[in-house]
């Protein structure tokens, strides 16, 4: 069975970073494209950043360019989002999730928010 399980969460004052981590049990995802989503109150979900577990290629949403990093170890079965100069926009809850795609493209769909797989969520709260 799969699971990915959400860590890392907190609160943070404005510019200050964090570093949230998910953990996949159940199988390898080689095929597979490894993400982040978001949902803050009263909002839809929407995407964040992802990556080709097994190419390594990346994409971010607009909003988090140039602050945010995803990066996978692919020997620990994790997932990582670093993320610095945090805005109190930031806030929400974050998930991990994973969707089968090709490793030099992502699908519409999975940025969409479709994916085969999903977390918990980690929430995250950054004060101004």
């Amino acid at each position: 069975q799969v699971h990915l399980v959400e860590s890392g969460g907190g609160l943070v004052q404005a510019g200050g970073s964090l570093r949230l981590s998910c953990a996949v049990f159940g199988r390898s995802f080689g095929g597979y494209a490894m993400g982040w989503f978001r949902q803050a109150p009263g909002k839809e979900r929407e995407f964040v950043t992802a990556i080709s577990w097994s190419s390594g290629r990346f994409y971010y949403a607009d909003s988090v360019k140039g602050r945010f990093t995803i990066s996978r170890d692919s020997a620990k079965n994790m997932v990582y989002l670093q993320m610095n100069s945090l805005k109190p926009e930031d806030t929400a809850v974050y998930y991990c999730a994973a969707d089968r795609n090709p490793p030099t493209s992502l699908s519409v769909n999975f940025v969409r928010g479709s994916a085969d797989y999903w977390g918990q969520g980690t929430q995250v709260t950054v004060s101004s």
